[in-house]
């Protein structure tokens, strides 16, 4: 194992519509495909996975933390400023599993996933917003004032 490394992979595939004249972005689609080796359990495999996609929408598209550079301090010190997505905000969510072992990370052939359902997915959704809209946004989160 010390000359090897090993990692999990993730895609997103994501599809927005945007509202043409108040300009608000909705996910209503969302395809994960998943590299993390042999997956032990599947159903909670896949909630992980549809966990870091609901993450993912919320980063992209609401959770805003705004700094008081002055004093380097959060405005928005509740919740009640923070949004994140909840169910109306989700679609269905696919989540594909190439589910291959890799026989010299371990016996099983297990990998992690942590986060790996996470990263990218912001990207993912900026640029449906990009093809969608033309605009490419690049400071997150992707709010209707950007793009209008």
């Amino acid at each position: 194992m010390a000359n090897h490394s090993a990692f999990s992979y993730a895609v997103h595939f994501v599809k927005v519509m945007v509202h043409a004249s108040t300009g608000v972005v909705k996910v209503v689609r969302a395809v994960s495909a998943i590299d993390a080796g042999k997956i032990v359990n599947e159903i909670t495999a896949e909630s992980q996975i549809i966990g870091s996609v609901v993450g993912g929408i919320s980063m992209s598209l609401m959770e805003e933390g705004v700094i008081d550079h002055r004093y380097g301090r959060w405005v928005n010190n509740n919740f009640a400023d923070y949004h994140v997505a909840v169910n109306a905000d989700v679609p269905h969510v696919e989540v594909l599993f190439v589910n291959k072992p890799d026989p010299i990370l371990n016996p099983i052939g297990s990998k992690g996933m942590g986060e790996v359902g996470m990263v990218g997915f912001a990207a993912a959704v900026a640029n449906a917003v990009y093809h969608a809209t033309g605009k490419r946004i690049r400071e997150l989160p992707i709010t209707p004032d950007k793009l209008i």
